[in-house]
């Protein structure tokens, strides 16, 4: 879980600031980031900032979180100027709010905490614009916040950490709930969107999909990391140049798209000509709508639809058209994050055939045909000579031999190379009611 927490205070000592690097100590594994709201200009909707560093920066930092803790103090019944600032930024032209789960704290002087603060708050996040999803139930309103903590920062009442804790414990679950609610189904692999049309929390805005300098615009906005920044990674800490080494060394073509269906990366060691499955640069960015040809966005659906829905992968063998000739490997593999939501599809394309011949000639082994290997249409041998390809096996969950579809690969360019067949997981000329192929 991500969280990220904000003060609704920009004084240097802050007792809501000292609530909120208390719940990061106390909870590590809500992996809290507290923002700081210090240099967020007042609202001003005749001098539009929304594009400036400060503000881009809370967008960014608060649409990549699972939830948001907000500390407000008690001003005049409500909560800070500084605080409405920075939900009308979020607000005005950029939404980072809409539909995250919002966990309301305050710590305050006096007896009552920060009740009052708290039900205005709460009314703000809850318009229209807004749209944040408050937790209901109950609040953690921290009084005689003077006497409220020890020298290390901690609360030093026992009976007032048992209950943050309790209050924590429902918001991670909440939290988990409305992620599980908010999870895309796509149950019918024709009603699959691949047009991109409903933004997610890693959808960079503000560049259109077919822009066909949308790596260099993205990346402008984002600030992304480049050159020799360094990333820290689960296991390693790489810079981006060696990120870049590393995936175009790979032996194979790599792709992702992410669970929008929007085409964003792929290792670009070759010209498009050159490719096993075609891409070129100006694809990245674009939906996947748009980078298929009219006869394989059906094929393309079902299998993203598939990954969607469970399938941790799905392979397709594309047999050599030539004697001894490639064979091509398409792999799909459902991506997913730590909760183990479906996050895109991860593409490789290999050629196979050197593979096996290295592992001939290293074995003394041979191919040979198999008798039992019948002709899909005859039941004789689909090969006369050795060695040979094998013929492709039935897709699992169709029936339908890869080798008569006549699709392009998931993510393949229209301008194919033209002696490469067009093969797909499954022949997509079938009727919706019955199954059966119409070809």
């Amino acid at each position: 879980m991500k969280l990220v927490g904000i003060a609704g205070s920009i004084a240097e000592e802050s007792y809501n600031k000292k609530l909120l690097q208390f719940i990061q100590k106390q909870f590590p594994e809500l992996n809290l980031e507290i923002l700081d709201i210090k240099d967020v200009p007042m609202f001003n909707e005749g001098n539009d900032q929304s594009n400036s560093e400060v503000i881009q920066y809370l967008n960014k930092k608060v649409k990549e979180a699972d939830g948001v803790i907000l500390a407000t103090p008690e001003h005049n019944h409500t909560t800070t100027a500084a605080l409405k600032s920075v939900i009308e930024w979020l607000s005005f032209n950029l939404h980072p709010f809409k539909e995250k789960p919002v966990l309301l704290v305050g710590a305050s002087y006096r007896t009552q905490g920060t009740s009052r603060a708290q039900l205005s708050l709460r009314q703000i996040l809850e318009s229209p614009g807004v749209n944040a999803l408050v937790m209901p139930s109950d609040e953690f309103l921290l009084g005689n916040a003077k006497t409220a903590f020890d020298e290390e920062g901690n609360l030093n009442n026992e009976g007032t950490v048992n209950f943050l804790t309790s209050v924590i414990n429902k918001f991670t679950k909440w939290v988990k709930v409305l992620k599980a609610v908010n999870i895309k189904e796509v149950k019918n692999w024709q009603d699959e969107d691949m047009t991109v049309s409903s933004p997610i929390d890693t959808t960079i805005q503000g560049v259109e999909p077919d822009d066909p300098e949308w790596v260099e615009k993205a990346a402008k906005i984002t600030k992304a990391a480049s050159g020799s920044d360094f990333v820290k990674l689960d296991r390693g800490v790489l810079s981006v140049d060696q990120l870049n080494w590393f995936l175009n060394s790979m032996p194979f073509e790599l792709t992702y798209a992410d669970d929008n269906n929007q085409f964003l990366y792929y290792n670009h060691m070759l010209e498009a000509k050159d490719m096993l499955a075609a891409r070129t640069p100006d694809q990245a960015g674009d939906s996947l709508e748009n980078v298929h040809p009219e006869r394989a966005k059906a094929g393309a659906k079902r299998v993203i639809n598939m990954l969607r829905n469970g399938d941790k992968d799905v392979k397709m063998l594309v047999p050599g058209w030539k004697k001894n000739g490639p064979a091509i490997l398409h792999y799909y593999g459902a991506m997913t994050d730590d909760d183990g939501r479906y996050r895109g599809i991860n593409e490789i394309v290999l050629d196979l055939w050197p593979v096996v011949q290295y592992y001939l000639k290293a074995t003394g082994q041979m191919l040979v045909d198999d008798p039992n290997a019948a002709d899909a249409s005859s039941g004789a041998s689909a090969h006369g000579a050795a060695p040979a390809t094998p013929t492709p096996a039935a897709d699992a969950t169709s029936g339908a031999s890869e080798e008569e579809s006549s699709e392009a690969p998931i993510f393949a360019k229209p301008e194919v190379k033209e002696e490469t067949p067009l093969p797909f997981v499954e022949d997509v000329a079938t009727d919706a009611t019955s199954g059966a192929s119409e070809a």
